[in-house]
């Protein structure tokens, strides 16, 4: 009889075992279901808030696609074509500006590989120093997004 009960204890310890493993199995399924939705749900969130930024940026531009119209539009008058590019452009850098968007300061400082690129050296009392600026570079926060390119003096020959 105890032969008989150890057997029956195994069979029932086995379909124990066998009921716990289907049911883990079913959790972990439910769980990498519910990851995937998560990632599914994630990406879309992200594709919806790059869409409005962008959204909102273009919209904040289309005033100054209004302005270059306009002002193309006077080929008569230079002068007035002058001053409503110098208006579109101080209204799109102060958009810029409102971002985070800084020029980065180049003449007269000392030459920084980390926010200068040399284009052009010259001979000068002031070697080392940054010349001239050939385009402007610019930073985004703490983010160099474009160097500066400059030419920077170097030390004049001896005779």
């Amino acid at each position: 009889m105890t032969e008989k009960k150890s057997k029956a204890e195994k069979k029932v310890k086995k379909e124990s075992k066998d009921d716990k493993i289907a049911e883990l199995t079913e959790t972990l399924q439910r769980l990498q279901a519910d990851f995937e939705n998560y990632k599914k749900q994630c990406d879309k969130s992200a594709q919806q808030h790059q869409m409005m930024f962008v959204a909102d940026m273009m919209s904040k531009l289309l005033p100054n696609i209004d302005h270059f119209q306009l002002a193309l539009e006077q080929k008569s008058n230079s002068e007035e074509f002058h001053k409503g590019i110098e208006m579109i452009y101080a209204e799109l850098f102060g958009l810029m500006e409102g971002y985070g968007l800084r020029p980065i300061e180049a003449v007269g400082k000392d030459f920084d590989p980390y926010y200068h690129e040399v284009m052009l050296q010259e001979e000068s009392d002031k070697p080392g120093k940054v010349l001239d600026e050939i385009q402007k570079g610019y930073m985004l926060g703490d983010k160099v997004l474009r160097l500066s390119k400059v030419k920077v003096g170097k030390e004049k020959k001896k005779k």
